[in-house]
Order: C-alpha cells, then structure tokens, then sequence
C-alpha cells in the first residue's frame, strides 16, 4: 500500500442551495406589482423569508439579500459590479461612462479624478459657500409665509454644489428647473426599474411624453454649464476644471460625454439625494420639536450666540446624532442594485453569474434584529456608548467599499450646518396642503412638505 493510497479524501464541500422565492407574485409582473404598490413594506418584510430570496421583475429573476453581513460582503466583493434594474433604469440620465455607472479601470480612474475635490482637507474651503446660502435660506424665511419644501431644498442643494464643485454662479432659476426636471425622471425611472416593460416606454404617451422632456432639459442643463465653462475661458481650481484636463489612460484628454456624464453625476443624483435628506430633516424638526429645542440649545452653547459657522459642526454632537437617525429611518438612497459576474456563494446561496441582486438600506436600517426600538427616533442611539452594539453594516446610507460616495464627508458637513441653522432660526409648523407622507421613487423623501417656520 502506498502513502497515496491512504490520503484521507478531501472534505465534501457542501451543496449550495437555491434562495427561497418571495411569495405574492402575480402573472407577467412578478413581484413588480408589490414593489409599485408598497416598496418599503415589501422590502421591508423580505427577511422573514431569509437571507437570500428571489424575486420576480418582470422577466427577471432578481436576489434581494436581506442581511447586513450579506449587503455588505456584496459591497466590497469584486464579484459583484455596478449594474442591474437600478442602474439600467438610471443610464438614460446617468449614461455610461461617468463615476456612478462605470466598473474597472475606468471607475478608478474617474474616481482619481474627482477625489481631491472631496478628500477631508479640501471640505473646509467650502466652509464660506455653505455658510452664505444655508443662512441666506434661513434669513429668506424670516419673512413668514408657507415654505415649499421641496422648492427651497432643491435650491439650496443645487446652489451650493454649483458653487463649490463647478464654481457656476446659478440662479435660482436653473434650480427650480431642476427640481422639476428631477422629480420628473426620477419617477419614470423608478417605473422602469421595477416594471421593465421596455416597448411599453416608448410609446408616446403622455407621462412617457413628459419623462422624455424633463430628462432632455436635464442634458440640456449640463451642456449649459460645460459651454459656459469653455467661454469664459476661466480655469479655477474645481472640479470642472479637473474634468477638462483630465486624460485617459493612453494620455489623451477624455471625451466629450464622459465630461457630461460626470456633471450629470455631480449635479443629478447629488443634488437629489442631498435635497432629499434636507426635506426628511424639516420633517423630523417638525415632528420632534423636543430635539430642535435640544439642537438649538447644543449650538448656542457653542457659539454664545453668533450665527453657526462650518467650524462648529465637529462640536455639535446632538445635531449630528439627529442627522444620523435621520439617514437611518429616511436613507434618500433607499435601494440598490449589483450584478454578479461570476458563479458565486453568498449566505450558502448559489448566485448564478450574471444574476441581478438587489438590496434595501431602508429594510436593513430598520430591521429589529439590528435596532431596538427600529421605529423610533431617537438620535441617542448614536452615542458611543450604545452605536458600538449596531452590526457592521447595518447602517451605511452612503454605501462602503470602492462604491462608497464620494461625497459623504462633504454632505455630512453640509447637512449638520443645515440643521443647526434651521434649528436655532425656528420652529416649524405643518400647514394646509401638506402631503407629508413619503414619496418612494429612486429617492426617499416627504411627498409634499409644506411648513410654517415659527421664528424665535
């Protein structure tokens, strides 16, 4: 006998399993119809049926993982890119060659290329912008009057990314339209996502009309900006400038639509979900007065009084815990897609390659297997000495890995000052014509907030 012969065989590696299927599918649109009808509750109620489980869009088998371990493993895994019902409903504005949609070496290098607009010490430079239209906002409301809230968020938002990342002087104008434009096609294109029904979109009918409009003065909007750039003849140092000098990895200067795409990639989805996060925050004021009245205290013994200055956000430790649970219960990016591009594990699930896999910050940031008291607010949940028991995971409304948005720090900064200012300025109140319920699409935020702000 040889010492071969005796090898002990190699252990069985066991049998991965097929996903459970989500029960409530109906014919040809799968479980489409639950995601239009009821999305939140639906994703929300997937983990009762397991870690993994399969969904029907459509025509498409889709993942939808349920687990923070699992969500973030698909995050930081190589097997898995940017791609599925998320991101193809999004091309049509996002395109294909800018930061949010593009994989492999052209994702890193666009990401090289707008990095140093976002590392941590380039954020204090826009401290001055910031200031100026968060209480240019706050002073404009002095006046009394009802505040649309999603006019007035989507101003700010739009404002202060085109003065700090384009160096664009805009108008109120060219916000509102935006604003409108946005609100328009991120609709149409959350249809498009959960019922790809693709003929049917190209029919001329009316709300198919008027998606194709809002997302040609989009276009049109970044075509604007770019032309004007190259008039003026002006190169600060922003991240417009960075774009028109960058090159690709031959050395040549990169093309003309991977410039627009990412303006549209700076402007779009940014100002979206920023503005998103502002009207979750006027909402979570209004309905907890207890923690505005805790806000205004927190800055006034920090700065004695003065108007809040973007130096005084890193002391301000109630506001931002306020803003945290804000992003947990309200994530304005509340669903994501990935593709797998390989024959893969995940939870002991079998994932075929090219299979769709789809997943909910939402569902996994309320989940009560990772929150007690899920439903409630509460921003002391923050604290150091109660956030070290939330799983890893279980919170990361700007996504981890190579994905993780650029711009976290940058918006974080932002939406602190937003909330000291507001917070210390008023008090608010719903008023008549409020539709405050939430508004799903490819964002989340208050359908139609109308509020009162009460100086003090």
């Amino acid at each position: 006998m040889t010492v071969e012969s005796v090898k002990p065989a190699p252990p069985e590696v066991p049998e991965l399993l097929e996903p459970p299927v989500a029960g409530g599918r109906i014919p040809l649109l799968g479980h489409g119809w639950k995601l239009v009808r009821d999305p939140l509750a639906f994703m929300a109620q997937l983990r009762d049926h397991g870690e993994v489980v399969r969904l029907r869009l459509g025509p498409k088998t889709v993942y939808a993982v349920t687990a923070p371990a699992l969500t973030g493993a698909v995050a930081l895994s190589p097997d898995y890119i940017i791609a599925g019902p998320l991101w193809e409903s999004l091309e049509g504005l996002l395109g294909k060659e800018g930061v949010a949609t593009a994989n492999g070496p052209t994702h890193r290098r666009q990401r090289r290329i707008i990095q140093p607009a976002f590392r941590l010490d380039a954020i204090p430079g826009y401290g001055p912008i910031i200031e100026e239209e968060v209480h240019a906002l706050t002073e404009r409301w002095r006046h009394g009057g009802t505040i649309d809230c999603t006019s007035e968020a989507f101003r700010v938002a739009v404002r202060i990314a085109a003065r700090c990342l384009l160096r664009g002087d805009f108008m109120d104008e060219r916000a509102e339209r935006l604003c409108v434009a946005l609100a328009t096609v991120f609709r149409g294109m959350y249809r498009r996502m959960v019922v790809p029904a693709g003929p049917l979109y190209r029919l001329p009918l009316p709300a198919n009309r008027e998606f194709d409009r809002a997302l040609a003065d989009l276009h049109l909007l970044v075509d604007e900006i770019v032309a004007e750039r190259r008039a003026s003849g002006q190169k600060p140092d922003d991240l417009l400038t960075a774009l028109l000098e960058a090159t690709d990895e031959n050395g040549e200067p990169i093309g003309e639509q991977e410039i627009h795409d990412q303006v549209v990639a700076i402007l779009t989805p940014g100002s979206e979900t920023v503005a998103s996060t502002i009207m979750s925050l006027l909402q979570v004021l209004t309905e907890h007065p207890e923690h505005t009245d805790k806000v205004c205290a927190e800055v006034e013994s920090v700065t004695g009084g003065r108007p809040v200055a973007f130096d005084d956000v890193r002391a301000l430790t109630h506001t931002n815990n306020v803003l945290v649970e804000t992003l947990r219960l309200w994530p304005a990016v509340w669903i994501l897609t990935r593709r797998a591009v390989t024959d893969t594990e995940l939870g002991g699930y079998r994932i075929p390659a090219g299979a769709d896999i789809i997943y909910s910050p939402y569902a996994i940031q309320r989940d009560p297997r990772s929150y007690a008291r899920n439903e409630e607010f509460d921003p002391d949940r923050w604290l150091p000495e109660r956030s070290k028991d939330v799983p890893k995971f279980a919170m990361s409304p700007f996504s981890v890995g190579n994905r993780k948005c650029p711009s976290d720090h940058f918006s974080m900064a932002l939406l602190s000052l937003f909330t000291a200012a507001v917070a210390t300025r008023y008090r608010f109140e719903l008023v008549s014509g409020s539709y405050d319920t939430t508004r799903v699409g490819i964002t989340l935020h208050p359908h139609r907030l109308m509020l009162r702000p009460i100086p003090r």
